[in-house]
């Protein structure tokens, strides 16, 4: 189903393949008639697929269809796949090589694997095929989707990312999003291997950890910082309870102590709503050692930085932003969001006072994840931040396939945060430092 050339944009849509797609929507309105579907998933499974095989072969019997073995097998599997699960979709939804499924409208479908764009040749049958499987997946986790309700943003139960957005707020038919997260725990090793990160920036970050140095990591959609998140988790002791706080939960803590909790949007009455600074002030309450952030949007900030600057340090969190010093220039207006009235210099020292490292990732052209830049907040002097690089990442242009090359480097500073390494029985090769 996959097109093997990911560079060519352009297709021509097949019109047997339409065909196709047309004739299963209405075999399956057909089976919609015949079946009780208030049954899937409170009798067995395999009874379901069995009853709703034998009801389309009579379906198909009863048309008069004529069709080669192999296409009968195939709309077989995939009126299974228009009850059971995404219709069209099933061809690419379990491939874990897939990280973001990107449906435009019902004849365009786009995967993002290894980082790269590839146009597919998946298509539905019209609007409301892909309507009805949307639909499908927004009651999976008990959220609703029309004209009334036209955008849903949610977690499925794999821990995938969806967003749906239908008419009137979508031009040219229903949007659908689905970002893909691996339910394998990504070690720190394996982002060394694919040169992600360098060594050195391993080390001294690991040794970060152990220390209970806060840090920030800032980065674009997709840029790894979840990613980093997860593996750097390993080097947490054993001994520390952790508390997550996520709008959707994506966390994969590689530790044994994890207490993760996910914030709840507002009821369709504009009720009930838990915010990510409710859960904030709440796990002040649970006993942590440290509290982790998936992703600090806006008032919460502020009482994250409280929690930091209060007895949990090492605690970490993660920031959409370009460059590190965005990162921070972010993080003083999301506190500015808590509705305190507080002048930018208290909130810089605030801000300092808190995090001490700021680690940036950066995906780069060719779908290329690299830890672009590691760097020490010293102090804040004359109003500014003191922000000096430990590592960085320099690029030295494209390779034949077009992805970014270049290399790590070390700029010769020695982080005066160091200090506190010894103090907490953290060993650490200072030649790393050297440039």
């Amino acid at each position: 189903m996959i097109m093997q050339n990911a560079k060519n944009w352009d297709r021509t849509i097949d019109q047997a393949e339409l065909d196709f797609q047309n004739l299963k929507t209405s075999i399956h309105e057909e089976l919609v008639e015949s079946l009780d579907l208030s049954l899937v998933g409170r009798v067995d499974s395999d009874r379901m697929r069995n009853d709703v095989r034998q009801l389309s072969n009579e379906v198909m019997r009863d048309r008069k269809l004529k069709m080669q073995a192999p296409q009968k097998e195939r709309l077989l599997a995939e009126l299974e796949n228009e009850v059971f699960g995404l219709g069209p979709l099933e061809a690419v939804i379990h491939d874990p090589t897939i990280s973001d499924i990107l449906v435009n409208n019902s004849q365009e479908v786009y995967i993002e694997r290894h980082g790269q764009l590839e146009l597919t040749d998946i298509v539905f049958a019209d609007d409301n095929h892909l309507m009805r499987i949307i639909q499908r997946i927004v009651a999976r986790v008990g959220r609703r989707i029309d004209e009334v309700s036209p955008m849903v943003d949610a977690r499925l139960e794999d821990g995938s990312r969806v967003n749906a957005v239908v008419p009137p707020l979508a031009l040219g038919g229903p949007k659908l999003s689905i970002r893909r997260f691996g339910v394998e725990h990504l070690q720190i090793e394996k982002l060394i291997e694919i040169n992600s990160i360098a060594p050195e920036m391993v080390q001294f970050l690991q040794a970060a950890v152990q220390a209970r140095i806060s840090f920030l990591i800032s980065g674009g959609t997709g840029a790894g910082k979840t990613t980093l998140l997860n593996a750097l988790s390993a080097s947490i002791p054993f001994d520390e309870r952790i508390i997550t706080i996520e709008d959707s939960a994506e966390l994969l803590l590689q530790h044994p102590h994890v207490v993760g909790m996910e914030t709840r949007p507002p009821n369709s009455e504009g009720a009930g709503e838990i915010s990510p600074r409710d859960m904030v002030r709440n796990s002040l309450r649970m006993r942590p050692d440290r509290i982790l952030v998936g992703e600090v949007r806006g008032g919460e900030a502020l009482d994250m930085l409280q929690a930091m600057n209060t007895g949990h340090e090492g605690s970490l969190t993660t920031i959409h932003a370009n460059d590190a010093r965005d990162a921070l220039a972010r993080l003083e207006m999301m506190v500015t969001m808590a509705g305190f009235d507080l002048p930018i210099s208290v909130i810089r020292n605030y801000v300092a006072a808190g995090i001490r490292i700021v680690v940036h990732a950066s995906r780069l052209k060719g779908g290329v994840r690299k830890i672009m830049r590691v760097a020490e907040i010293v102090e804040v002097k004359d109003g500014e931040y003191v922000l000096e690089d430990i590592f960085r990442f320099e690029q030295q242009g494209l390779d034949d396939q077009g992805r970014a090359v270049g290399r790590f480097v070390t700029t010769g500073y020695q982080p005066k945060c160091i200090s506190r390494f010894k103090d907490a029985g953290v060993e650490l090769d200072t030649s790393i430092f050297r440039a």
